[in-house]
């Protein structure tokens, strides 16, 4: 793992424990899954690179508009398949033909994947990476 990937790991296990609250960014008082990727970033990197509108908990799905994936695919780098790294970000479909709506920070890779990511009713955790999330994964990047 490279400083730069320990330090995002680092910064996001900081995390643990925050509880969950819909739309918020806030290290120990609440976030959501969004929000701990921009606290990663804030931390990491400086400013947010652009304002995040206010979204529903369904943002996305009546529309099926890409919306987080297409922010990734702004301002993330994305990871070719076999270049997985500790510290890349993991976007998710929750459902199979939904939108991507879920984001996750690589905590460790195989044999013993794991990802942080804040969970409705379990607040920042760090879980396995076992095949019911791994299949799940649409899209892994890295900061810019």
């Amino acid at each position: 793992m490279t400083p730069r990937q320990a330090r995002i790991v680092a910064e996001a296990r900081g995390w643990i424990g925050t509880p969950y609250v819909h739309q918020a960014s806030c290290k120990g008082a609440g976030t959501d899954c969004l929000g701990l990727l921009r606290g990663v970033w804030r931390a990491v990197l400086g400013n947010e690179p652009e304002v995040v509108p206010a979204y529903t908990a369904d943002w996305s799905e009546p529309g099926r508009d890409e919306v987080l994936l297409a922010a990734a695919l702004r301002w993330l780098r994305p990871v070719a398949k076999g270049d997985e790294a500790a510290g890349d970000i993991l976007l998710f479909r929750m459902r199979a033909g939904s939108v991507a709506k879920h984001l996750g920070i690589a905590g460790d890779i195989a044999p013993r994947a794991s990802f942080i990511h804040a969970y409705t009713g379990h607040g920042v955790i760090e879980s396995p990476l076992s095949e019911p999330w791994a299949r799940r994964v649409v899209a892994r990047f890295e900061l810019p």
